[in-house]
């Protein structure tokens, strides 16, 4: 079309701020065309690849007060742009059109309703409520004329954030708007409410029921009424939603809104209520008797069950009476001996200050009165430092005690640094060696750089010349000086054998004559030790395999930091508490 063409050139040359009044052309044109017949389509078909829908949509999203004819320009571009969509049939890439470009168009109108909608509410004067209000029923009626043409748009409208928050409001005219909007939605397409998310649907109907609850207009009860209505006529699942979801909401319409001018739809609604709630019962009273069933014979086979065990039962009750007599018996008898203990403990300390009062009066009847100050400042001290020496035990055993708790944790925690170390340790010499990795070979010039430089060091430091035989005297001088000192080597360990033999033989004799008892009190068998070599030597011997044995019969917690030593290894020091007297006797 001539006229779509000219019009895409004036746009494209044309300043950004002067493209909306531009645009406008577009409803002369397509005014001109009679709606449904070919030469509608074709124009419409240009305008939409000259992208003249697409500077519609962009213009939507520009701040409206710059605009020449602010919001009313605005309406009249959104309206142009429905009327664009509708009835065009695109054939190449009909995907960009259908799942892009309609959403997104949908979604500009539904801003463009929440700023008009904004406006709206905050506007004062009587003129411009009029105007916005006037504006923002041409944008619904355009998203209405658009998902008319297009059905699948319909989910796509109760999906979006926009129309849920344009629903949510307080403000009568544009709720009512927004409810028709709605009811559109529903005629155009009854199974929309079945393909939106659950979220969604929970949303659209807590709101219509919360206008049912917090207004008194009969409009918004009509129109909600209506809209409640119209989704329980199409599916029996989302009467049972309502039924479930709001409990009150039988008494709500019967109470609030009987006689309001709208009876016809508000019975129907509350018939369909009431025939679920029916229905539902009859379901409920056979599950109820189901259960009852179920019960009764779950209680039967329960009692039969206990029947069979009462005889144990009776036993175990009578062995638990007797143990519990047997308890409390005994728990008597332990009151009866403590209280027994600490009155003869009483008296037992009344008889001994008695007794003790008696020898003080006794000893100062015998003392000599110039005396008797010196004896009772001497039993004052004598007090005093017993008195001291029970407190500083006293003291000394409760810092013990309290101590003993965290010198076991650090004893413990010593141990488990050591078993860990020493894992550490075991792991790190079991790990395997890295591969052996070739070296890189040299090239031809590395190689002759490096011959280059062994040359020359040759020539600064020459080798000495030895002859053969010079060679054959030195490797014999080597022989006999190692034979030497092997020989040497040899003796000086038997000599250290010899003379660690003899330091364990006195360090045994020692001990057997510190712990030999006196020469009053000596018998033959004491002298059968001193008089042979071995008997010693097999005591020191059997000690120590006691030791051995009691090392290896201690319970695992005793030997919880040697958990990771090799098996048969006993620790140095358990040997050496035993054996060092025999075998290293000096060292310790």
């Amino acid at each position: 079309d001539p006229r779509v063409l000219a019009l895409a050139a004036q746009v494209t040359e044309s300043r950004e701020q002067d493209i909306p009044i531009l645009l406008l052309k577009l409803k002369e044109i397509l005014n001109n065309a009679s709606l449904g017949c070919e030469e509608s389509k074709k124009i419409k078909q240009d305008i939409y690849d000259y992208n003249l829908t697409r500077y519609c949509m962009l213009v939507l999203r520009q701040d409206h007060s710059r605009l020449h004819g602010d919001w009313a320009t605005t309406a009249q571009l959104a309206e142009i742009l429905s009327h664009c969509c509708v009835g065009l049939e695109v054939k190449e890439d009909p995907e960009e059109f259908y799942q892009k470009f309609l959403p997104s168009a949908i979604d500009n109108l539904l801003v463009l309703g929440r700023r008009l909608q904004a406006r709206f509410i905050r506007a004062i004067k009587d003129g411009e409520k009029r105007d916005f209000l006037r504006w923002f029923q041409t944008v619904t009626d355009a998203i209405c004329w658009l998902f008319g043409g297009h059905i699948q748009l319909a989910a796509c409208v109760l999906q979006n954030d926009h129309f849920l928050q344009l629903l949510v409001t307080d403000d009568v005219e544009t709720a009512i708007i927004m409810m028709s909007v709605l009811h559109s939605v529903l005629q155009v397409n009854s199974s929309v409410l079945l393909q939106v998310d659950e979220e969604t649907l929970n949303s659209v109907l807590d709101e219509l029921v919360y206008k049912l609850l917090s207004t008194t207009n009969p409009v918004i009860g009509s129109a909600a009424t209506k809209l409640i209505l119209l989704v329980a006529k199409f599916c029996k699942q989302l009467v049972n939603l309502l039924t479930a979801r709001y409990k009150g909401l039988k008494e709500l319409l019967s109470k609030q809104w009987t006689g309001k001018g709208f009876d016809r739809d508000l019975s129907q609604l509350l018939d369909l209520l009431y025939l679920e709630q029916s229905d539902g019962k009859g379901e409920m009273q056979r599950k109820h008797q189901a259960a009852c069933i179920i019960q009764a014979m779950w209680r039967g086979f329960q009692t039969r069950k206990r029947l069979k065990k009462l005889p144990q039962a009776v036993t175990a009750l009578q062995r638990s009476f007797r143990a519990k007599r047997e308890q409390e018996l005994q728990h008597l008898k332990k009151q009866k001996e403590d209280e027994a203990l600490k009155q003869q403990m009483q008296l037992q300390r009344q008889r001994a200050m008695r007794l003790f009062h008696e020898q003080q009066l006794a000893l100062l009847e015998i003392i000599h009165p110039s005396q008797v100050n010196k004896y009772m400042e001497e039993m004052e001290g004598k007090s005093a430092l017993t008195i001291q020496r029970f407190w500083r035990g006293y003291r000394a055993r409760r810092n013990f005690h309290q101590q003993r708790q965290s010198l076991k944790e650090h004893k413990a925690a010593v141990i488990i640094q050591r078993a860990a170390c020493k894992f550490l340790e075991k792991r790190r010499r079991r790990r395997p060696l890295s591969p052996w990795k070739d070296p890189k070979g040299l090239t031809d010039e590395q190689r002759l750089a490096l011959q280059q430089k062994v040359d020359d060091y040759i020539k600064l430091h020459p080798a000495s010349q030895m002859s053969e035989e010079m060679s054959k005297e030195l490797h014999m001088q080597a022989q006999e000086k190692l034979a030497q000192f092997l020989l040497r080597s040899r003796l000086d360990k038997r000599a250290e054998q010899r003379r660690e033999t003899l330091l364990a033989q006195v360090n045994t004799d020692v001990e057997l004559l510190m712990n030999a008892p006196g020469l009053a009190e000596i018998t033959e068998k004491d002298l059968d030790v001193f008089m042979s070599r071995s008997i010693p030597v097999a005591t020191k011997a059997r000690q120590s395999h006691n030791t051995m044995l009691k090392y290896t019969r201690c319970p695992w917690w005793k030997k919880l930091g040697d958990e990771f030593m090799e098996d048969d290894v006993i620790p140095d020091d358990a040997l050496n508490a035993e054996l060092g007297t025999v075998f290293i006797g000096g060292k310790k």
